[in-house]
């Protein structure tokens, strides 16, 4: 087997248990040339924690773009602009540096050592796709086929070729895992998110596949049916059971990043999520969010609001609602980070709502479009531990719409979407969209790729934007390419812009969004 030298092993687990502290792990990079099987759940588990985004780059990454951009929440402070667009340069670097030093690096290590078709090799492909859906959907064309090589220059991929390699990789990776024993368990006790159980990889893998078939299918929907029902039919998450958390601790920088940024009382429920919430009466709301310390009512505020209007005390961070208590729990009006919460990575019913959505397409989904969808609101429902059948019953028959959400600039509802059934089989995709972002909450990165995919669900505009290739009116399309490419690696950037086909701003559209 090929020996490939470890670029960052200075932040893997301990010998001592499988979350304690990536920190303590005193190998020298420098003098490992050779993986071996000592080595690899450490990194492996490095690469699940960095790829889903860990404490050290929640806040930048993810919670002050994505999760704003997504209208789960909107900022209550006046140090940070990204809620008005304005971009902060340095940051796109992060999200880099999460995935070529921190992910790619420990998972290319472990392929070059492992066999082919070797459960740890299926592993490590199934967490290569995940990372890289995430950073692609972000940016466009990215240094893909090459990554983690050791190599200065390192060029750029077009989209579609990357998916097409997720594709390959998923489908190779459930492969080689169902021709193991069922009860194969792979780095158990130092795997984050089953503890090696090959069975829910195998739905997670799955799962993540037909998600990645619905991201092509406006541009590309011969092969999206083709990967969608290849998914359903290999087995995708069907139960709560099999939903994907990683394991967190406060070792290190292993902490849940959104229950460590919900202390700094710096953003709140956003006035699309509170439109929709209140609106359908939905109970999810007493779960995501928390009455207003000051009011003790649920209060949202419009994203994008200006640095003056921020500046009034209906505005900031007493006057309305954090993240709920599975995040955030207070002790005298203080917020105090629940932080060895398990971090949410995919749900089962997500898949519920992707193969609605792909019954509508017409495609073999295993069921009708309306059943999967009602099944996937009572998955998410008994997700968040709401076990009231009758109650769920009547909010999947209900007429409720969203209602104004009573902030602070008396903003109407924000859509018209009804909650059950429609005859209509536009408003059935508007529905459909609607439940998933619901869903899925509080992952804004794929809510985000998903409103940008779909059109769904209806957001309100910014009330102010800050960067004039994205006036009001207009949503934010992707992030620009990190500076220090400029510096590092211009050539092969030039090229990434070229296969972008457009202008490198936050307005460029990227290649699966056709909407």
């Amino acid at each position: 087997m090929k020996k490939h030298i470890l670029y960052t092993l200075a932040a893997v687990l301990s010998l001592t248990g499988c979350t304690e502290s990536f920190e303590d792990y005193n190998t020298d990079p420098n003098n490992l040339t050779e993986v071996g099987e000592r080595e690899r759940p450490f990194m492996f588990a490095k690469a699940q924690s960095s790829a889903a985004m860990n404490r050290s780059f929640y806040q930048t990454v993810q919670n002050l773009g994505p999760d704003l951009y997504a209208q789960y929440f909107a900022l209550t402070t006046t140090s940070f602009t990204t809620d008005r667009y304005q971009l902060v340069p340095d940051w796109q670097r992060r999200f880099w540096t999460v995935i070529y030093v921190d992910t790619a690096p420990q998972l290319k290590s472990i392929l070059d050592n492992v066999e082919p078709n070797s459960g740890e090799g299926a592993l490590a492909n199934i967490v290569w796709v995940y990372a890289f859906h995430r950073l692609t959907d972000q940016f466009g064309p990215v240094p893909y086929f090459a990554a983690a090589e050791p190599q200065q220059s390192i060029p750029y991929d077009a989209m579609d070729q990357i998916y097409d390699d997720f594709f390959v990789r998923l489908r190779g990776a459930v492969d080689a895992l169902q021709a193991l024993p069922a009860d194969t368990r792979i780095y158990q006790g130092y795997e984050l998110m089953y503890d090696g159980n090959i069975q829910n990889w195998i739905a997670f893998a799955n799962s993540l596949r037909l998600r990645l078939a619905l991201r092509i299918s406006n541009i590309d929907p011969t092969r999206a049916r083709a990967e969608a029902e290849a998914a359903v039919a290999a087995g995708v998450m069907l139960t709560n059971e099999q939903n994907a958390s990683l394991l967190k601790s406060l070792n290190g920088n292993d902490t849940n990043g959104l229950s460590q940024v919900g202390t700094w009382n710096e953003f709140s429920m956003s006035s699309t999520i509170a439109s929709y919430l209140k609106g359908y009466e939905d109970p999810r709301l007493a779960v995501y969010f928390q009455p207003s310390v000051a009011s003790g009512t649920y209060n949202s505020l419009r994203n994008g609001i200006s640095a003056a209007d921020l500046g009034n005390v209906r505005n900031q961070a007493a006057a309305n609602s954090n993240i709920g208590r599975y995040w955030v729990q207070y002790s005298d009006d203080v917020p105090v980070g629940m932080l060895v919460q398990r971090f949410h990575v995919m749900a089962a019913a997500e898949s519920y709502f992707l193969r609605a959505e792909g019954a509508l397409n017409g495609w073999n989904m295993g069921a009708e479009a309306r059943q999967l969808y009602e099944e996937g609101i009572r998955m998410s429902m008994a997700q968040w531990g709401l076990a009231d059948g009758a109650a769920i019953d009547r909010y999947i028959a209900s007429n409720n719409l969203p209602v104004a959400p009573g902030d602070f600039h008396n903003s109407p509802a924000v859509g018209t979407t009804p909650i059950a059934w429609s005859a209509d089989v536009t408003v059935q995709r508007a529905q459909i969209g609607v439940q998933k972002w619901l869903a899925i909450f509080p992952d804004g990165m794929e809510a985000w790729a998903e409103f940008r995919r779909s059109g769904y669900p209806a957001m309100y505009n910014l009330v102010v934007s800050n960067n004039a290739d994205l006036p009001v009116g207009n949503f934010i399309k992707r992030l620009p390419y990190p500076l220090t490419e400029q510096t590092n690696n211009l050539a092969e950037l030039e090229r990434g812009r070229a296969l972008l086909g457009g202008t490198d701003n936050a307005a460029t559209k990227l290649w699966w969004d056709v909407h």
